[in-house]
């Protein structure tokens, strides 16, 4: 456990195991726990690093808040850039995957290969289809602000088609809150910073496409086997038509890589090279 400090921003970070560097970016409120069982499984073949994004648990602003997809990207950026120098290997999934792709395009040197599982890219949409989906997205936004949090959340994982009773046996079932008060005020809080802040930044996030074709090599767009109807999922599939590069598909829906990490760790273990 350590944290790097810079002049906006202390990122607490952990890093386990051994072998090239992958980087795993979190979505929705993912903090360096918030991947904890597929690092696990990773870090027999890869020095996995995690982090608490910006404004979330341990990783606290030092001046200047900012929520915007580029400025997480830069702060990723400066984790990477901090640990080695050479390019890592990164796996981003849902606001994550978001965050991997401006990583990719606007910091490519320091990125390997990413593996951008179900970015929320909603205005690569077109037309109705991206009309919809950011309509659905603000309706997220106006039931938290309007019922609170437990309503959002209600909503929030019936449309990302988030089944929890698809997981591995070991996996426990999310959400629960925490035993310790502590803990589970930190959940609280962390939620509501990303309904305040972070995810109305996905929705505004626009990606730069000429960049993104040019770093088309080092990027794997990936969708969940569970979920096709959602506009991740959707999304995705437009990236990949940019892109020119036909989907992974990872095992389980929007959130497999939480709860079927063995399965999940399987697949990155297949996509991502060691040699060389």
């Amino acid at each position: 456990m350590s944290q790097l400090e810079t002049p906006e921003v202390n990122l607490y970070y952990t890093i386990r195991g051994s072998g090239p560097i992958l980087l795993i970016l979190q979505g929705g409120t993912g903090n360096a726990e918030g991947s904890e069982a597929l690092a696990d499984q990773l870090a027999g073949q890869f020095t996995v690093v995690t982090y608490d994004r910006r404004g979330l648990s341990r990783s606290t602003p030092v001046r200047a808040e900012g929520h915007e997809i580029a400025i997480h990207a830069n702060d990723a950026a400066r984790l990477l850039a901090a640990l080695s120098p050479a390019p890592a290997f990164v796996f981003g999934s849902s606001m994550g995957a978001l965050i991997g792709l401006e990583l990719a395009a606007e910091h490519s040197t320091l990125v390997r290969l990413l593996i951008a599982h179900e970015p929320p890219v909603y205005r690569l949409l077109e037309g109705a289809e991206q009309d919809e989906a950011l309509r659905t997205h603000t309706e997220l936004l106006e039931t938290f602000r309007r019922d609170g949090l437990p309503a959002a959340m209600k909503l929030m994982i019936a449309r990302s088609g988030v089944d929890f009773n698809d997981r591995e046996p070991e996996v426990a079932m999310p959400l629960v809150p925490p035993v310790d008060p502590k803990s589970a005020a930190q959940r609280v809080a962390d939620l509501q910073h990303f309904l305040t802040w972070d995810a109305p930044a996905v929705a505004r996030y626009q990606p730069n496409i000429a960049a993104l074709k040019s770093a088309r090599s080092k990027i794997v767009p990936a969708i969940g086997s569970s979920s096709p109807s959602t506009f991740p999922y959707r999304s995705t599939g437009r990236l990949s038509g940019i892109l020119e590069r036909k989907p992974a598909e990872f095992p389980g829906g929007h959130t497999g890589y939480v709860l079927r990490p063995k399965a999940s760790a399987a697949k990155l273990d297949e996509l991502l090279p060691r040699e060389g």
